[in-house]
């Protein structure tokens, strides 16, 4: 199934290239609506990081994979599932979605779409995402590696950007689980 692996690889990378020219029109519009931008010296490790796990996924698949999990279905299910939250998300943000953390002071956070349920949706679809692709794939290196450097970066990032909303405007969401939300 390389033929498979690798339209599903071009297919992610393209959507990645495409939300980096999405985000870096957003950045435009909110720096020029007074937007501040928090932790950009550390956006360059989540930027490495991000493209070194596709490299990884590549290079695993190719010469240390198994091949697909037996599970795939599962994992593909997660995958999809994921990329409509990712979507919905972004969405659900408009043009305040973006990859840099980048608040308009005054402005309240977003609070609708699945902002009502969880304080960080996109964040939860990265994380499905670094899990479900190469495990499909059969990279569980990667998988292990990126899920792990993933967290660290998250540790660092979750922190700065609640801090940024909570100094812009306030936030209403601390009442909000991170990633789970109850019901």
């Amino acid at each position: 199934m390389p033929a498979v692996f690798a339209a599903l690889f071009l297919l992610l990378v393209s959507q990645r290239l495409l939300e980096m020219a999405l985000s870096a029109r957003n950045r435009r519009w909110a720096l020029a609506c007074g937007g501040m931008e928090r932790g950009n010296r550390f956006f360059p490790v989540v930027v490495a990081v991000h493209t070194l796990f596709f490299v990884s996924l590549w290079l695993e698949w190719r010469y240390r994979s198994p091949g697909w999990s037996a599970a795939w279905p599962l994992w593909l299910g997660l995958l999809l599932a994921a990329q409509l939250l990712r979507l919905w998300s972004i969405r659900s943000l408009g043009p305040r979605w973006n990859t840099r953390i980048i608040v308009i002071p005054g402005s309240k956070p977003v609070t609708d779409g699945p902002y009502r349920f969880v304080r960080h949706p996109n964040y939860l679809a990265v994380i499905v995402e670094l899990v479900a692709v190469p495990v499909m794939c059969g990279a569980y290196i990667t998988a292990a590696v990126f899920t792990a450097a993933n967290a660290l970066i998250l540790i660092r990032r979750i922190p700065e950007e609640e801090r940024a909303l909570a100094e812009a405007g306030g936030t209403p969401l601390e009442n909000l689980p991170r990633f789970i939300p109850r019901f």
